[in-house]
């Protein structure tokens, strides 16, 4: 309830100023005398019912004792799960209202109900009396939960000798702890060779890998190896400059590196390259990407054994070399499970979704878990979820079926009588077997007898295709003419007996789900045996963590993008999704960490913990400051070459892709504006700067103001809105933006309806990006967090064509921290320059000279409102 004092009016509107987790009065005002905690273990509903129970809704749905369907729980559990029992719908005479009601059966914190019973100073002074006067049950939500599960899998690995050494590989233990030699993870040092030799299923740094599509050409693939030795198909090594052009038609490879000639970091210089290349499939695309001679060195690590660390500064295919590396995983390792782990939801769809866009590996063997995968997009017909990919087997088991039905009816060995009272198949996966073993492999060896006798007595050879036709046993199924099965040569033949083949090899898959018969025992044997693919974010995986080691869920290769955003713990967690046993060593073999530790840390959001415990501190980070072996990409190709030097002063020989100054994006100016990247100086506005409403809620009217002008002016000028971005650095500008836009934009207005691709703040922006960026700093008195220049260069990076800063300029130019990249936005001036009659697109040159009477200085925020208020009043006309 409310509090007993009635303030004034005046102390009301001071109160209401401050957010509530700031305001001391709080507990005064609404009532509260005591706080406790617990965790819901079970919720029933009036009758006594467990609502999470799915035997519910089953009862619910069967016939009472006397043949009557039972209506009334049914349609009070539909009533529930679609109205959500909130209180006063219904309530009319005749009605139960036990259907409103919960019951919670909770577990108590157990150090506090000791402290009330005992009477101790942190007790409540009503004893254990003040848990029968509770009346305000308030939830937090599911992914701020996973505190508890982190803090049950530590426990789990506290409890018993040697459960950390059955789940985390020895090879790995040194490094993770920081002792001992810091590249003992790395594929080519000596433990790790010596882990390969001894391990079963485990390649040697020395042995032949499927580089599968990863180079698009033979000569990418010879310039990927820079001053190597590079052998193809046996032949003798060919000058690079003189085979440029060398094929036309594209091929896989497998490739095999001497390990002698190795350093002691894994470098390939002056080692001999061995490559052999077998057939590229037409019905997929392929790998698009002409990856740098540093990225197919981070694939190569990828796909070796042991610990590999990838550092990927901004535009610099991050994404792109994990999705190789799964790929080449995938194809090289067929009886191996890789795990895929971000921070984000977002990051992992993106992931993800790469993969899939693939199209060489089956959807049958990738399953994503949480709730992000609703926000999927892939043209998939059922969804990655567990529930999603039974569903598709399924479908799949019938199409196969009907196949095999096809099959057996064009032999005669089965009619149409056969079939279900609906049409459906009479086969199942176990009849389809026995009729594969007794009747397709019957007549596909008496076929293979035939083409070797016909081979074998022919002056011809196998291009004898009339004798070879006559004799397939297939061709009604494939539903081929006489002509077109006498012309059928040895190839073609060989194509359809691969596809009856991988029917039944695919139908043989599917046999378990047959046997299992409830939806849990299905999901369970497609996560633990099926799926070779699995993606999850790390929050995910500490929470599922108990359930999958249950389940025996294993796994031999870990893949985590996005590793320096996550808390050292966040990391560790999905190392040990597995279980072990007293005689046996962890499975996991292969562990690659992808991230950026230039960029933003893991949010820790109490001070204490983050600057004291050093708990903002990534394991990523951690390993590179132990000395771990990194692989530094060295090539960005994001942005424009002026805008990346705003950031690439940070990272070691970050450089420019090729397609960066050829590309006509990059060369062509931004209409309209003079500038391609420009720090505007934002004043006060109508007096005043940065305010806070409420604490640490910052806002800046100014800029707030500016920056949708001048996306205001962009659209009008004939920019795409959903290709601009609005980032700022504090949640309260955010919202400030959003209400302008929403004024600006609204109903009845010119610009109705139109709307930035985003508007977000820079640390929730982080690994996306946009053609153009507005960006807002907020702080005019003292510089904030932006000192952490950690946060600018993520800002900054954003940007593909075009970055705008709106700021104080004479407050971050001071400050030391961010000196790099204030002084090159010194150098441009500090008001906005337009260029004036120009339209969206525009040929001129990004680099050219504009004329002194196309020039335009918007000197303030009151003069592009006029220009951009101009402008609405002609598209209006």
């Amino acid at each position: 309830g409310n509090g007993d004092d009635d303030d004034d009016d005046d102390n009301d509107e001071i109160v209401r100023r401050v957010a509530d987790d700031e305001d001391m009065t709080f507990p005064r005002r609404f009532g509260i005398t005591a706080v406790r905690g617990c965790m819901v273990l079970e919720v029933r509903d009036g009758d006594g019912n467990v609502l999470s129970d799915p035997t519910y809704m089953h009862n619910n749905d069967n016939d009472d004792e006397n043949g009557n369907n039972n209506n009334k729980k049914r349609q009070q559990h539909k009533h529930l799960k679609g109205k959500g029992g909130r209180k006063g719908k219904g309530k009319g005479k005749g009605v139960d209202n036990n259907r409103f009601k919960r019951y919670l059966r909770v577990a108590l914190d157990p150090a506090q109900y000791a402290a009330d019973a005992t009477g101790s100073a942190s007790g409540s002074p009503f004893g254990t009396k003040v848990y029968q006067a509770l009346n305000v049950i308030i939830r937090r939500h599911g992914k701020e939960n996973n505190f508890k599960a982190v803090l049950e899998t530590v426990r789990g690995l506290m409890q018993g000798a040697g459960s950390i050494h059955r789940t985390v590989p020895r090879w790995l233990q040194p490094v993770l702890l920081g002792y001992g030699d810091p590249t003992s993870a790395s594929f080519s040092s000596k433990p790790m060779i010596e882990f390969a030799e001894k391990t079963a299923g485990v390649n040697s740094p020395d042995a032949a890998l499927d580089y599968g599509d990863t180079f698009v050409s033979e000569e990418h693939l010879r310039a990927s190896f820079e001053g190597s030795e590079v052998i193809v198909d046996g032949g003798a090594n060919v000058n690079l400059h003189e085979n440029e052009n060398a094929t036309s038609n594209r091929s896989k490879y497998r490739i095999q590196m001497e390990a002698t000639a190795d350093d002691d970091n894994g470098n390939s210089a002056n080692s001999v390259v061995k490559a052999t290349s077998y057939p590229f499939p037409s019905a997929t695309a392929g790998n698009p990407i002409r990856f740098t001679p540093v990225q197919v060195k981070a694939i190569r690590s990828g796909l070796s054994p042991g610990l590999t660390m990838i550092v990927g500064p901004p535009g610099t295919g991050k994404t792109d070399v994990a999705v190789q590396i799964i790929a080449n995983l995938y194809h090289s390792f067929p009886t191996q499970r890789t795990v895929l782990i971000t921070h984000s939801n977002a990051a992992l769809n993106d992931l993800f979704e790469k993969v899939m866009a693939r199209g060489d590996i089956d959807e049958r063997y990738m399953l994503r878990l949480g709730s992000g995968e609703r926000d999927l997009e892939t043209d998939a017909q059922f969804d990655f979820t567990k529930t999603g990919r039974v569903n598709h087997i399924l479908a799949r088991r019938a199409t196969l079926l009907e196949q095999v039905q096809q099959m057996s009816e064009s032999l005669g060995i089965s009619g149409a009588s056969e079939r279900g009272s609906d049409g459906s198949p009479s086969y199942t996966c176990e009849t389809a077997e026995y009729f594969n073993l007794h009747h397709i492999q019957k007549r596909i060896h008496l076929f293979n007898s035939k083409v070797k006798d016909i081979v074998g007595t022919s002056s011809t050879g196998t291009d004898n295709a009339e004798n070879i036709g006559d004799h397939f046993p297939f061709g009604k199924y494939f539903n081929l003419s006489p002509s077109d099965v006498s012309s059928m040569t040895l190839q073609d033949v060989t194509q359809k007996l691969g596809i009856i083949e991988e029917c039944f090899d695919e139908l043989a898959e599917y046999r378990p789900l047959e046997l299992l018969r409830s939806q849990r025992q299905r999901t369970d044997y497609l996560l633990t045996k099926q799926v070779r693919i699995v993606a999850m974010t790390c929050t995910h995986a500490a929470i599922a963590r108990s359930h999958l080691v249950e389940l025996g869920f294993q796994y031999d290769n870990i893949v985590m993008e996005e590793a320096a955003q996550m808390l050292d713990v966040e990391s560790f967690v999905p190392l040990l999704l597995q279980g072990g046993s007293t005689d046996t060593n962890s499975r996991l073999k292969r562990v690659c960490l992808i991230g950026d530790h230039h960029q933003l840390p893991p949010v820790i959001k109490n001070m204490t913990f983050s600057k004291y415990s050093n708990l903002d501190q990534s394991l990523f980070t951690r390993l590179i400051r132990l000395g771990v072996p990194t692989i530094d990409l060295n090539r960005q190709g994001r942005a424009r070459a002026e805008i990346a030097k705003l950031y690439n002063w940070r990272y070691k020989g970050l450089g420019d892709l090729g397609h960066v100054s050829t590309e006509g994006k990059f060369l062509t100016a931004n209409p309209g504006l003079c500038h391609t990247y420009q720090m505007i100086n934002v004043e006060d506005y109508e007096g005043r700067g940065e305010y806070a409403p409420t604490p640490y809620y910052y806002q800046n009217t100014g800029e707030a103001e500016y920056a949708v002008a001048l996306f205001q002016y962009m659209v009008l000028m004939g920019y795409l809105p959903e290709k601009i971005s609005i980032l700022t650095t504090y949640n309260g500008q955010k919202g400030l933006i959003d209400d302008i836009i929403s004024q600006r934009c609204g109903e009845g207005s010119p610009m109705s309806g139109v709307r930035p691709g985003a508007v977000s703040t820079v640390d929730k922006y982080q690994g996306q990006q946009n053609d153009y960026i507005i960006l807002s700093l907020v702080r005019t008195k003292t510089v904030g967090h932006v000192r952490d220049i950690r946060r600018l260069i993520v800002a900054v990076s954003r940007a593909r064509l075009g970055l705008y800063i709106m700021g104080r300029q004479s407050l971050f130019r001071d400050c030391h921290e961010l000196r790099p990249v204030m002084d090159q936005l010194s150098k441009r001036p500090s008001a906005l320059e337009l260029v004036i009659g120009e339209q969206y697109p525009t040929k001129r040159s990004a680099t050219g000279a504009i004329s002194e009477d196309k020039k335009f200085v918007a000197s303030d925020i009151s003069v592009l409102g006029k220009i951009v208020h101009d402008l609405q009043n002609q598209l209006h006309k």
